[in-house]
């Protein structure tokens, strides 16, 4: 395994995805890992038909009680309708012009609809929802996370395909941060946040393995720029002025008295000035007017 192996070579990713992945920025395996979801819907918790709400989206669990219908609307838009229930109602399930559903469903099975609710005058309906039959997880049951799409790159094949990405780095992603740190702060390994940023099992598994890569990104530049720091004032030397100029001169004849904090950051300035380290500073006030 390679982080740096071309995405082309992933399970799922043929010549033409590779091309929409490329779109989205994602040539490596390390960069389809990294693509991390824009947010996530909770696909884990059924209502029941009764309490649908008009508008929501949302879960049911449902037996297919008739074969699907096909009604010819006009010319190139064909509807598929089919009746669920559950022990509280009946629900109308329809979709546009994908006529592949009529063999999906089989009556008397239970299947799993998301998607979003109509209720109008008693009638409730799920227009084209996502779902699973019973005993699979692969559009429902679950926390499902969301990513950004391209043109025909679906949400479905996208998550296929970082899922079996994963499949291939599983716990074999090198740990950069040091044991103590990850101790001392309560944090996730690498290759835990890694797997639950995409598919956590829970909200809260969610929010850790983001505050562990929140972590290691702040911690990393704070490295970064302290190492700069050291680098810039080991390789450059400041202007040494004379100790014989002194700064109280030019504050005594100011028409105003400077309060405690403004002499102690001069004093410091005027310090840091006879000295040979090179001063980085950034002087901010608040400007005060009558």
């Amino acid at each position: 395994m390679d982080l740096t192996d071309d995405v082309k070579f992933v399970k799922g990713v043929g010549p033409n995805r590779v091309k929409l992945l490329n779109k989205l920025g994602i040539y490596t395996l390390k960069d389809l890992i990294m693509y991390f979801p824009r947010g996530h819907e909770d696909r884990s918790k059924p209502k029941k038909i009764s309490e649908l709400l008009d508008g929501e989206v949302t879960l049911i669990d449902a037996i297919c009680v008739s074969k699907m219908s096909e009604i010819r609307i006009r010319k190139g838009f064909i509807l598929y309708k089919l009746i669920v229930r559950d022990d509280t109602g009946t629900c109308q399930i329809t979709w546009y012009n994908q006529s592949y559903l009529k063999t999906k469903f089989k009556l008397g099975n239970s299947y799993m609809f998301y998607g979003k609710v109509s209720n109008k005058f008693g009638k409730i309906e799920i227009n084209a929802p996502v779902f699973d039959e019973e005993g699979i997880s692969k559009n429902t049951g679950k926390i499902i996370p969301i990513y950004p799409l391209t043109y025909e790159l679906s949400g479905n094949v996208i998550r296929q395909i970082i899922e079996n990405g994963l499949k291939q780095v599983e716990n074999e992603l090198e740990e950069v941060l040091p044991e103590y740190i990850i101790n001392q702060y309560n944090l996730y390994d690498i290759n835990k946040a890694i797997k639950s940023i995409h598919f956590p099992e829970s909200f809260n598994d969610y929010n850790l393995a983001r505050k562990r890569l929140v972590f290691e990104e702040l911690f990393t530049m704070q490295l970064t720029l302290l190492n700069l720091k050291n680098k810039y004032s080991i390789a450059n030397d400041g202007i040494e002025f004379s100790k014989s100029v002194k700064m109280e001169d030019i504050i005594e004849k100011l028409p105003f008295e400077l309060t405690n904090a403004q002499k102690r950051v001069l004093k410091e300035i005027n310090s840091d000035m006879e000295s040979q380290k090179a001063m980085n500073r950034l002087l901010q006030g608040d400007v005060g007017s009558r």
